[in-house]
């Protein structure tokens, strides 16, 4: 789509049911909707479509909200509550029955249900019959006594809905395949396909990118708008295929999704994250890493994929270590304080655990695993059995604690730890390995670390010595 066929004031929205946890293909959706208004100089609306009563939850609404900061996909509107909106509702459906377009219907459950069983009988398509659809000339039934009536959407017979998507191009739906679907429960809520097109049409969004499992919906979307505000424009929509699960299966809220704040428990940076989603679905030559800067300048609603990508936890673990590589240090000590709170570890976020994340980040995808890494240096390590039998022998134990006496009188810094080490080499007439292996054991509870100097150094000079000693 050309920049110069762009609706200008560009808003777009998200809006997510609060009946579960963001999950990752929401947060796509909410990622390119907030890139695309943010390319144009727009605003990004974040909407609660509560209508679903019974599933909907404080605690879902609080972690959508959570997971959108944490994204960093700040609306400029919202959050707007449909529930809030039930007065608008009623107004406009007021105004589609005076109009024609929409009708009470007072069918039972019961009666939907042995209609439907009939037109399967006859091999026809189940479908609303339009029993309760006025018509001229037509008598309709007498209302039942103690019912309360669904109001239905009066849907033209004929003709097409046509619409160019934004990512599958044109798309065409017979309007004899769409029934009068129901667009107000007996309780007064509305229903998804009308509550969306009032709040579309009141806040003025021009581009709606969502699921394409929405794709059905949008002709009675577009129906309806028609229906209510005929003349106006219609968003543009864009439908993003779906995400696949590493079985080939659609990765849902109710099938094998994860929730977006897991992903940051689990010590992913949300700068990992965006630019992991984004790649799911669009592109922008061959860049695969980028900054949320560099997408808004890029993302102008081309390029959207239109096959479903498929989730692979090995690459969002690959670009999540190359950002994580990129990170403030003094940033990423704050994220391994929470991290280690968690654990029971009390530590500050200060100028010497950054230095620890500095030396350590290039080896880790997640915050969790440096985590992992520095713990050591705030909690008692337990070597393996196999790593003590390894490289702890008594033949080591001298140049142990030669060792010891060596850094007790040394320079507590990088070039001080080497000083001593060599000079420990030197009197038992070892190589490096022979001592750093053991040293990484006893002090690191692991035999694999960076630079054993550079990994002292950080260490309380007590608790070296005190490890040490411990073999």
């Amino acid at each position: 789509m050309s920049t110069s066929n762009v609706r200008t004031p560009v808003r777009t929205r998200i809006a997510p049911s609060p009946t579960g946890f963001l999950h990752l293909g929401t947060a796509r959706t909410a990622l390119y909707s907030w890139a695309y208004a943010r390319h144009h100089g727009g605003e990004f609306v974040l909407r609660i479509e509560d209508t679903d009563v019974a599933r909907s939850t404080q605690d879902s609404v609080d972690q959508i909200l959570a997971s959108m900061a944490w994204l960093g996909l700040q609306h400029d509107e919202g959050p707007i509550y449909q529930m809030q909106r039930l007065d608008r509702y009623q107004q406009v459906i007021d105004q589609m029955i005076a109009a024609g377009t929409a009708y009470r219907c007072y069918c039972s459950p019961e009666e939907l249900d042995a209609m439907r069983e009939a037109q399967k009988a006859r091999g026809e398509k189940t479908r609303y019959d339009g029993r309760w659809r006025p018509a001229p000339g037509k008598v309709l039934p007498a209302i039942p006594d103690g019912v309360k009536p669904v109001v239905r959407f009066a849907n033209p017979p004929d003709g097409v809905v046509t619409w160019d998507d934004l990512v599958k191009g044109p798309i065409s739906i017979s309007n004899t395949e769409i029934d009068d679907l129901i667009i107000q429960r007996p309780d007064g809520v509305p229903t998804y396909n009308f509550a969306v097109v009032v709040d579309d049409l009141d806040m003025r969004i021009t581009h709606v990118f969502r699921g394409d499992e929405h794709i059905n919906n949008t002709p009675w979307q577009i129906n309806i708008w028609h229906a209510i505000a005929a003349g106006a424009p219609l968003p543009n929509y864009g439908h993003c295929p779906i995400i696949l699960g590493d079985d080939g299966l659609k990765l849902s809220k109710r099938r094998g999704a994860v929730s977006v704040t897991a992903y940051e428990d689990a010590g992913y940076l949300p700068e990992g994250m965006l630019n992991y989603l984004a790649r799911l679905g669009w592109s922008h030559g061959d860049d695969e890493l980028f900054s949320l800067e560099q997408m808004v300048q890029w993302f102008d609603g081309s390029h959207l994929a239109k096959s479903p990508a498929q989730w692979d936890p090995a690459k969002l673990a690959w670009v999540n270590a190359q950002h994580l590589k990129a990170a403030d240090d003094g940033r990423l000590a704050g994220l391994v304080v929470t991290q280690l709170a968690k654990r029971g570890i009390a530590a500050a976020a200060d100028a010497r655990l950054a230095a620890m994340c500095a030396l350590f980040k290039d080896r880790c995808s997640t915050t969790l695993e440096l985590t992992d890494w520095l713990a050591m240096y705030f909690a008692p390590v337990t070597p393996s059995d196999e790593e003590r039998a390894a490289h702890l022998t008594d033949a080591i134990r001298p140049a142990l604690a030669t060792l010891v006496a060596q850094l007790d009188a040394a320079a507590w810094d990088k070039a001080g730890i080497a000083a001593a080490m060599k000079a420990t080499l030197t009197q038992h007439g070892l190589k490096m390995p022979q001592l750093a292996m053991p040293v990484r054991v006893l002090v690191c509870g692991r035999a694999q670390t960076p630079s054993v100097d550079a990994v002292l150094a950080l260490f309380d000079k007590k608790m070296v010595a005190e490890r040490l000693q411990s073999f």
